[in-house]
């Protein structure tokens, strides 16, 4: 039963809930340009009614508020964050595919084009007077800046796959924190909660460094009740692996790689792994975010690695790769020392050898491991480096690597049929230097039997020779060329005479057919399948290109996806000034009418005690 002064407590109870409403609205109004904060509702019901002994019933006690929460919506949550690591991703690519486009370009303005033309101008001016030095000069200059151009044109690029690097890195320290944090509000959330509270701000928090993880990586999160009312998990998972525990984080490392996956590799290149020794794989389909973006853009070969099929007993200190994916010199893109997959096992091999039938020129790898193999192996799938199916930074050094190989080839063999000044058959032209010893790499020609003594079809990758016989002379394989390292034989650079112009002088200085020849070459359409020598970089421009626009289209197309679903997310969890304001007024005519019934009950009751008493 109710007592006298009754109607007073239910007055202040409408007080009190009036009151916590202005507040809530006036702390959304105080957050409306806060980052990532979540519109707060006071939830109210109507207090616990008492039974009445009279036939009318029970009787209310006036309002209560049951909570102050969140008008979150988890659907747009997730699906804001699973489109932001798509857009992550994109945003990356655009980016650093824009860098490569940027230097690749060079190629149709003043790189490539204007250098290749100069150096075949120079080769015909050398026509008209074949004896004339300062011609000859003109010739090996231009032709070294040939080769500097490629060699710049490495190291820009090498500085994109070092940039993506470092960003890794930096990527990977950032989930780090981002999940010792989570972590951290994840005790201060439960702690807050577990009496019954709201901890709304802590949640709009932790729910910031979630939107900020997702762009780096996929992620999902699942919060489940556990214990006590209030208490919470929350866990955290990428790619299905679990980051965070509730209070406990899982780590990422890098790991700098000991061997390269690609030949033109920079060194230190790092891999990913969990603090538990658990893998993890950055190029699954199943990822995305901007660190998935980093690493196919550091790594991708446009899936072109090298693979085959390995039978190989155990104890067995080499293995024999057959039918392999690579069966041409230009196109071999492996490094030097490295690792090979067979089945899922990894073996380190120190050097690998290249046989090349002589009828069909179908090649077979020999590989020389550092450890025996330690199960049998029955044509087992093989593989050397990275299967990354994207046209990142190794895809474009191998292209490059190709082209000069093919055509530094094709003029050596043309410069060493004809003979100098001095009468001494050529030399080659073109070569590389050894990053160690600095020995210039020398290329044989052959006969038709492959000349006395020699081999010419095969290769060690450790010394850089071909299999030699009996002989002094040693010849290296056109696969140590790249464009880190081409460049005119230093002996023909100080020598302008050991320039091969002629295929003889014997009747004369004035002979130039291997001169006309070289000149030729420019238009030659059997040595790439896409025809001319510069139609081949034309090409790799082009596919540069698209595949820029495509990263900058999805980009932008992406953005706008986010941009719609988070205006979506906002449609429900903004905070909206004019419906704010039209809170103020409800709330404030409520306390208003509170008040007001507070000040007809102080009436009655005075009339009741004063004017009523004895």
């Amino acid at each position: 039963m109710a007592n006298t002064f009754f109607g007073l407590d239910i007055g202040k109870s409408g007080l009190f809930v009036a009151q916590g409403g202005l507040n809530t609205t006036a702390h959304n109004i105080a957050n409306i340009e806060t980052e990532g904060f979540t519109r707060q509702v006071i939830e109210q019901k109507a207090g616990s009614a008492l039974r009445a002994n009279g036939r009318h019933g029970m009787i209310g006690t006036g309002v209560d508020v049951d909570a102050i929460t969140q008008t979150r919506s988890q659907y747009y949550d997730e699906k804001y964050r699973n489109n932001n690591s798509i857009y992550g991703g994109y945003s990356t690519k655009s980016n650093y595919m824009s860098q490569i486009q940027s230097y690749l370009n060079e190629i149709q303005l003043e790189g490539f084009t204007t250098t290749f033309d100069k150096m075949h101008d120079t080769i015909q001016e050398l026509e008209k007077d074949p004896a004339n030095l300062t011609v000859r000069t003109q010739v090996t200059n231009v032709a070294q800046s040939f080769c500097e151009y490629f060699n710049s044109l490495f190291t820009n690029l090498q500085a994109v796959q070092e940039d993506c690097n470092f960003e890794i890195k930096n990527q990977i320290d950032r989930v780090n924190a981002i999940a010792a944090e989570i972590a951290s509000l994840t005790k201060q959330i439960n702690a807050v909660e577990i009496g019954g509270s709201h901890a709304n701000d802590l949640r709009d928090v932790r729910n910031v460094m979630i939107d900020e993880l997702s762009s780096i990586i996929n992620v999902t999160v699942e919060e489940t009740p556990n214990g006590p009312v209030g208490l919470k998990d929350y866990v955290v998972k990428i790619d299905g692996q679990t980051l965070v525990d509730t209070y406990e984080t899982h780590e990422l490392k890098v790991v700098p790689r000991e061997y390269r996956k690609n030949q033109t590799d920079a060194d230190g290149m790092y891999d990913v792994v969990w603090d538990n020794g658990q893998q993890f794989n950055p190029y699954a389909y199943t990822q995305s975010g901007s660190l998935k973006a980093l690493f196919e853009v550091r790594d991708g070969n446009n899936a072109d690695n090298l693979k085959g099929t390995v039978t190989a007993y155990a104890g067995m200190y080499s293995v024999t790769m057959k039918n392999p994916t690579v069966n041409e010199e230009a196109k071999l893109n492996i490094p030097e020392t490295g690792e090979i997959t067979i089945g899922t096992v990894k073996y380190e091999y120190e050097s690998f050898e290249v046989s090349i039938d002589k009828d069909t020129g179908d090649y077979t790898y020999e590989f020389h491991l550092k450890e025996p193999v330690r199960a049998y192996a029955d044509e087992e799938v093989s593989s050397v480096g990275l299967t990354v199916d994207y046209k990142g930074v190794p895809y474009y050094m191998a292209q490059m690597n190709e082209f000069l190989r093919t055509y530094a080839k094709k003029f050596n063999e043309i410069h060493k049929s004809g003979v100098d000044l001095n009468g001494s058959a050529g030399q080659d032209f073109f070569t590389a230097a050894n990053k160690v010893t600095g020995r210039e790499y020398k290329f044989g020609v052959y006969g038709e039997d492959g000349g006395a003594g020699y081999d010419p079809y095969s290769f060690n990758s450790q010394t850089g020779e071909f299999a030699v016989e009996d002989v002094s002379t040693v010849y290296s394989s056109y696969y140590h060329i790249t464009a880190e390292n081409i460049c005119v034989n230093d002996m023909i650079q100080h020598d302008p005479r050991m320039f091969a112009a002629a295929s003889d002088i014997v009747n004369g200085i004035g002979n130039y057919d291997k001169a006309e020849e070289l000149m030729e070459l420019k238009r030659d359409t059997t040595m790439f399948k896409q025809g001319k020598p510069a139609a081949f970089l034309q090409t790799l421009v082009a596919e540069v290109g698209i595949d820029t626009k495509a990263a900058i289209n999805f980009e932008k197309s992406q953005n706008n996806l986010v941009n719609s679903i988070d205006n979506q997310r906002l449609s429900v969890a903004g905070v909206d000034s004019e419906e704010e304001a039209m809170n103020l007024m409800r709330y404030q005519q409520a306390y208003n009418l509170s008040a007001q019934v507070i000040s007809i009950m102080n009436q009655i009751y005075d009339k009741l005690i004063n004017y009523m008493g004895v």
